[in-house]
């Protein structure tokens, strides 16, 4: 008796060559055992609406598209039981494709869903933001928004290069708000310029800023904290510190931790995986350790 397989995609992820790609990759699952079902996204939450309504009548669920198609698709399964969800494969098909590069899934169609639909599987972590989730980042500030910041028309026409222009543009405009951030039982007030937090070696493109090393299984984030600069000691090597994390800077702050809370006086524009993830003045951020069950090749 065949398994059942529900392909979620979104064809207009990246430049909208997955939906050219369609047939190679069916055919991929078919041989692989699957009978399989496809679902095209038609509109943002498209992808959590149909995984949390039919994702335990099947076996794997494979999410063809960007990273913000996946966020939704894994936010999805988050809302089943946990004795209910399936197994879950990924076809990288946006522009940066950061989540995939932690997995080395590759971007060619055929080879990555030979991946997501075959028996090598691995629990992974997965991010919760207040009553939301997030695979690999969420934060404010610089890198944060890029995706989110950047329209689709440029991603289509530049592709990965307009994350990098983003990225430049988001940097210059750098702005300071003051909050409290507690975590692994210690408190810290000041003035924050930007906060990432998660599990990814690349963000937005850009890798390294969140350190080396990177572990999906290990329960915990890495953090990275830049508190306003003061003086020419605050700002002499920032950038350097925070892209290579080279020497002591007092205002790059870097460590893991499973949980963490923050709070501010006025709402800041969170984001989660490069999407909005709201205006908000008290985020709680936890680590659900291994909560995805992830076709992937360690």
């Amino acid at each position: 008796m065949s398994r059942k397989l529900l392909f979620v995609c979104n064809p207009y992820a990246g430049k909208s060559v997955i939906r050219h790609n369609l047939s190679e990759i069916l055919d991929v699952f078919i041989k692989s055992g699957y009978r399989v079902e496809i679902h095209l996204t038609q509109a943002v939450g498209d992808a959590t609406k149909i995984v949390s309504e039919r994702g335990a009548e099947f076996s794997r669920i494979v999410c063809g598209g960007g990273d913000g198609t996946l966020n939704e698709v894994v936010s999805g399964l988050m809302r089943l039981p946990e004795k209910y969800r399936p197994s879950l494969g990924y076809i990288p098909a946006g522009t940066q494709n950061d989540y995939a590069k932690n997995l080395s899934i590759p971007f060619e169609y055929a080879a990555a869903a030979a991946i997501a639909s075959g028996e090598e599987t691995h629990r992974i972590d997965v991010g919760r933001i207040n009553s939301g989730f997030f695979n690999y980042v969420c934060g404010f500030g610089a890198f944060t928004e890029v995706s989110y910041e950047t329209s689709q028309e440029v991603k289509k026409l530049l592709g990965a290069p307009a994350y990098g222009i983003e990225a430049v543009k988001s940097f210059m405009h750098l702005k300071p708000y003051h909050m409290t951030v507690s975590f692994n039982g210690k408190e810290m007030t000041d003035d924050f310029m930007i906060i990432l937090v998660g599990n990814s070696i690349s963000i937005g493109g850009i890798k390294g800023l969140l350190g080396d090393g990177i572990v999906m299984d290990d329960g915990l984030f890495e953090v990275l904290m830049v508190t306003n600069p003061s003086g020419i000691a605050g700002w002499n090597g920032l950038i350097g510190n925070i892209f290579q994390d080279h020497g002591y800077n007092p205002t790059v702050h870097r460590f893991k931790t499973k949980e963490m809370e923050f709070f501010s006086e006025e709402k800041l524009k969170w984001v989660k995986d490069g999407e909005y993830a709201g205006d908000l003045n008290y985020v709680k951020i936890s680590n659900e350790h291994k909560a995805i069950e992830f076709a992937c090749r360690k």
